[in-house]
């Protein structure tokens, strides 16, 4: 036990008050984080917990990021380590460990889904508030399914036909977030190059702007269009993606993908950073009503 915190101000207060909102990626990470914290309070090295589960300080630094799944009896040795000896408590932590080492839904699509992306589509689908900004294709939970299939024959054009659907299906089933009881708020910007570009072709796109309209009519939901007339702005770098989490222990993370790889990430200054640049972009934007206007309008110049 600590004996100078109340339980629920504590490390183990947070696991027993934990109700955990999305899948496996975002509880590895949780985990991880209380972990991390019961060693600090007790003043413990990150080798000395390493050799307390037969293993070295980088493998400590892994688990407490959330990289890697859970062995029960790796968690028991370091509660023991770090002062937990209360057996509700140490429960909780075993009960988290098993819903964090459980395949999500995504676990399927194994043989397409990269591990760099792996880890996006869990923590999307453990986020409360995901704030985008894209540039050159419509964000991917708002993509039609037409539109999504150009998208994915651009990106693997070499790729087969039932490879191709595959794609297309997991990219549909991660939109089903979107829609669901607990749909986090959704706020992208993208370039006006993004809804005036006929990807698909023009009855494609037609159909995808109308489809915009549409979600656009759900309160979680907004778009901004960053137009051409505005120049330079203060996204020039690139895309990118924030997500902010409902669980105090989680930190924001802005996630970056490039083609065959991605980065993550999650330190204060980093993340500030790019919440910064979006909130100049929102302010420099078109706003949701003017921007479901030239929808409007490209649908019918189409």
């Amino acid at each position: 036990m600590i004996s100078s915190q109340s339980v629920h101000d504590s490390p183990v207060g947070s696991v027993l008050d934990i109700q955990p909102r999305g899948g496996p990626t975002a509880l590895r990470i949780l985990l991880g984080a209380q972990l991390r914290r019961l060693r600090e309070v007790q003043g413990i090295t990150r080798e000395a917990a390493g050799e307390e589960i037969r293993a070295s300080h980088a493998k400590i630094g892994r688990l407490e990021l959330g990289r890697v799944g859970f062995k029960e009896r790796d968690v028991a040795d370091l509660l023991t380590l770090y002062g937990v000896h209360d057996p509700q408590e140490r429960e909780a932590f075993f009960s988290l460990a098993q819903q964090a080492n459980a395949p999500g839904w995504w676990h399927k699509y194994n043989d397409i889904l990269p591990s760099w992306f792996e880890i996006y589509v869990g923590l999307e689908e453990a986020a409360s508030v995901i704030r985008t900004y894209e540039v050159q294709f419509i964000p991917g939970l708002l993509q039609t399914e037409d539109y999504a299939r150009a998208v994915t024959l651009l990106g693997y054009p070499d790729a087969p036909p039932d490879e191709i659907e595959r794609r297309v299906h997991l990219r549909m089933r991660r939109q089903e977030l979107v829609t669901s009881p607990r749909a986090p708020s959704l706020w992208a910007v993208v370039d006006e190059a993004v809804l005036r570009r006929p990807l698909g072709g023009r009855q494609v796109m037609r159909a995808q702007l109308r489809h915009l309209l549409d979600v656009l009519e759900m309160p979680h939901v907004s778009l901004q269009m960053v137009p051409f007339r505005l120049g330079g702005h203060a996204a020039a770098g690139g895309q990118f993606t924030i997500l902010r989490f409902p669980e105090p222990d989680l930190p924001d993370i802005v996630y970056l993908e490039q083609l065959t790889s991605a980065l993550y990430l999650d330190k204060t200054e980093d993340t500030d950073h790019y919440k910064k640049v979006i909130d100049r972009l929102c302010v420099e934007a078109e706003s949701c009503v003017t921007t479901k206007k030239v929808l409007n309008k490209i649908i019918k110049d189409l």
